[in-house]
């Protein structure tokens, strides 16, 4: 990813300017949100992952919440048995669900069109409209904040924090962007001092917090129909660390040559902030100026795992509380992690996972326990089976979140190693499979090129047809422009129910079958399982 030259540096700057306003117009609120606003909550678009594990925290700190959505689901009847009053329509009335005016509205400007109803009526009687972000800011304030941002990883790096400070015996308060295997759950109200959650980069609403603890696990291109240039979505990033409190900590995975590069401009600014830098051995001796907090020595892909071996390198009463560059020497120890979801890019994730829980103040033994037990989260390398039938007997299915081409790529390769770990199949070279369906016209006709390249990783590919979320079609952009560049047998599925049975003519005994994507794939991978262990006609 090069970033633009100099030579028109007046227009760039003016339209990053430009840029930069935009998003403090859309991400923050005309005045900052108090507590006394969040007595009573009503969210449009309650449903939503984000929206759904904020909604749990303030039940369980006490406050009313009301909401709506075009939809019951599983997740609405759990809000409504923790005390939500929800409706499944969306009407002005429903600001009243509870008997009195809400304190506050909540939305989601991307998802939730600015002429619902509920927030016409919202703006018409005086009550402020806020973003998911603004209360979960306002929910952070008492705590230590540890937030993880980054193009790629978030989710699983969060999850991983979570529980290894939960082994720590911590007791965070946590809101993922997914549900943890272990907990079944997105979002907790904990007893203890620290505030584990996403920073989301995508309409800069990161820009709202200011951690304690800050990690950025890489930085790539991507929302650019939100940032309308490669230059304004990294520079997010600067503005992200800018926001960490005096004294507090930004970690950064050195592997990633621009999140490398952020941590080098910070370490050059001063000493406001500590600067702790992760990843591999090769990484970590590439950028001298950034301090090593953890060098990932080894990584061993096994069959069911992946192991690696840590040395971890930092001071023995480390603290998000500590003063900026204050000098307390370094405590090294090793410990080898293993990690049931496999990859290098899943090792990084739980090393920066590792470091940030050290950082505020958990036990390092109990953290990398913590890892070593990690179960996963709902649509990261998920398994949903294994097949016993004859002819497909030691398949296994998966589905993964994965929908940009660094995300598929690093899926894939793990899945590649995964099988070259394994015993052979007597008379089957095993394969991988990939369904992947791509998410947003803007997104496929964006990285169409790159999509392929990653794609090709695999042995076969089915390309489902776009799934285009909020966008409208662009013409000319379909899933052949992936389609057209790929260098392995592909081929194009414009059916959800037809992909069961395409898979099930291609698939063979001990193959890794993934689905992926971010829209209605997701739905795909237990009918795949049923399809395999149905008996061939």
């Amino acid at each position: 990813m090069a970033h633009n030259d100099e030579t028109s540096g007046q227009t760039k700057d003016a339209g990053h300017t430009m840029h930069l306003e935009r998003h403090a117009r859309r991400v923050n609120p005309a005045h900052a949100i108090t507590p006394d606003e969040l007595r009573h909550v009503h969210m449009v678009g309650i449903g939503g992952v984000g929206m759904s594990g904020v909604a749990r925290i303030l039940l369980d700190r006490g406050y009313t919440v009301t909401g709506s959505d075009m939809k019951d689901s599983l997740t609405i009847l759990a809000l409504r048995a923790a005390g939500a009053v929800i409706a499944t329509e969306h009407k002005a009335e429903n600001l009243d669900l509870a008997g009195d005016t809400p304190t506050c509205v909540v939305t989601s400007f991307a998802a939730i069109p600015q002429d619902n109803p509920e927030l016409v009526s919202a703006r018409e009687r005086g009550i402020p409209v806020v973003t998911r972000s603004d209360v979960l800011g306002a929910l952070l304030l008492d705590h230590d904040a540890l937030l993880i941002a980054g193009t790629h990883g978030k989710t699983s790096t969060t999850s991983l924090a979570v529980i290894a400070l939960q082994q720590a015996g911590m007791d965070p308060s946590f809101a993922v962007g997914g549900q943890l295997s272990t907990t079944g759950t997105n979002a907790h109200h904990g007893t203890g001092s620290v505030f584990v959650a996403e920073a989301d980069e995508s309409d800069a609403s990161l820009l709202t917090y200011s951690p304690n603890v800050a990690v950025v696990t890489n930085i790539e291109a991507d929302h650019l129909d939100f940032y309308g240039s490669e230059q304004s979505y990294v520079h997010v990033f600067d503005e992200f660390a800018d926001r960490i409190v005096d004294g507090g900590y930004l970690v950064v995975c050195v592997d990633d040559p621009h999140a490398a590069a952020l941590a080098e401009r910070i370490v050059q600014q001063g000493n406001r902030i500590n600067v702790i830098g992760y990843g591999t051995s090769d990484a970590c001796t590439r950028h001298p100026s950034i301090p090593v907090g953890a060098e990932i020595t080894e990584i061993t892909p096994k069959p069911d795992r992946t192991d690696a071996l840590i040395r971890i390198s930092l001071p023995a009463h480390a603290s998000a509380n500590n003063s900026a560059g204050e000098a307390n020497e370094a405590e090294t120890s090793t410990h080898r992690v293993e990690m049931h979801i496999p990859g290098k890019h899943m090792v990084l994730n739980a090393v920066a996972a590792i470091v940030s829980s050290v950082l505020v103040g958990a036990d390092r033994e109990r953290a990398v326990s913590g890892v070593n037990g990690f179960q996963g989260v709902r649509r990261r390398f998920e398994s949903h089976g294994t097949i016993s039938h004859v002819y497909y007997e030691g398949a296994s299915v998966y589905d993964d979140y994965a929908h940009h081409p660094t995300e598929v790529r690093a899926v894939l390769t793990a899945a590649r190693e995964k099988i070259q770990a394994m015993d052979p199949v007597e008379g089957h070279q095993r394969r991988v499979i990939v369904v992947f369906q791509p998410h947003m016209y803007s997104r496929t006709e964006e990285f169409a090129s790159e999509f392929a390249e990653a794609l090709s990783l695999a042995d076969e590919a089915i390309v489902m047809d776009i799934y285009g979320a909020r966008e409208k079609p662009i013409p000319g952009v379909t899933s052949d422009l992936i389609i057209d560049q790929m260098t392995i047998s592909a081929h194009a599925a414009h059916r959800v129910d037809e992909v069961p049975r395409m898979v099930s003519s291609i698939a063979g005994p001990g193959d890794i079958i993934l689905t992926m994507g971010a829209g209605t794939v997701t739905m795909l991978a237990d009918p795949i399982v049923a399809a395999l262990h149905e008996p061939v006609q």
